[in-house]
């Protein structure tokens, strides 16, 4: 078959998502009288899911179920509101493009919520992804391996590489066994990206075709 993919991250990957993040983020935290974070902290949050978020937000522990009504309020506020500040990162919806236009396949592995997802890929991206998957009840989030195996299952191909831009990103590809090239535009810099064992680096689009092009194409003839 030797099809092959090219599997990405979504927030601080594809889409700069952080400004619609953080309000909502601060929606949640004004209307029950704790203070705002700032996009900092917020992006300091990121990588682990929406849950992780709201529990990092708060200013203090809070029981599980306390959790869950947070957390169910704030995906409920940024659903209806993840299309205000977001916006694609220079040169994807090019990249994008030009991947499918090589009869490369192309799907998008993240941690926020399904539903999110789903609804940022389909606005942005429309049909230049071959699928796209989020944090769903029955599939382990990253880093573990099951998200990217499903993916890789479900696009039926034999070589893959994963892009992203947190230390998650460069834990999930290896514990998948594919390369991982790693964004210095994202919710981390490169020193934090080295500290977690990074070593394939992209600073904007054009470094990164050519660092998929090279990695799903070395060794053949």
């Amino acid at each position: 078959m030797n099809k092959k993919a090219v599997i990405f991250d979504l927030d601080g990957t594809l889409l700069d998502t952080l400004g619609d993040l953080t309000d909502a983020v601060n929606h949640i935290l004004t209307t029950y009288g704790f203070p705002k974070r700032s996009e900092s902290e917020v992006r300091s949050y990121l990588g682990n899911g929406a849950r992780e978020l709201v529990r990092l937000a708060l200013p203090g522990a809070v029981s599980e179920s306390e959790l869950d009504k947070y957390l169910e309020e704030y995906k409920a506020y940024y659903n209806a509101h993840s299309r205000i500040k977001t916006k694609p990162y220079d040169g994807v919806i090019e990249l994008l493009r030009h991947l499918r236009e090589c009869g490369v396949m192309t799907a998008v592995v993240s941690n926020k919520p399904d539903p999110a997802v789903g609804i940022l890929c389909k606005e942005y991206f429309g049909n230049l992804l071959d699928m796209s998957l989020g944090d769903r009840a029955d599939i382990e989030r990253k880093p573990s391996a099951e998200p990217v195996k499903y993916a890789m299952k479900k696009l039926e191909c034999d070589r893959a590489i994963y892009v992203g831009d947190s230390e998650v990103d460069v834990m999930t590809a290896k514990n998948a066994g594919i390369p991982c090239v790693s964004l210095t535009w994202g919710f981390r810099d490169k020193e934090a990206l080295e500290e977690c064992g990074a070593t394939r680096f992209a600073n904007n689009s054009d470094e990164l075709k050519e660092q998929i092009f090279k990695l799903l194409y070395e060794n053949e003839v």
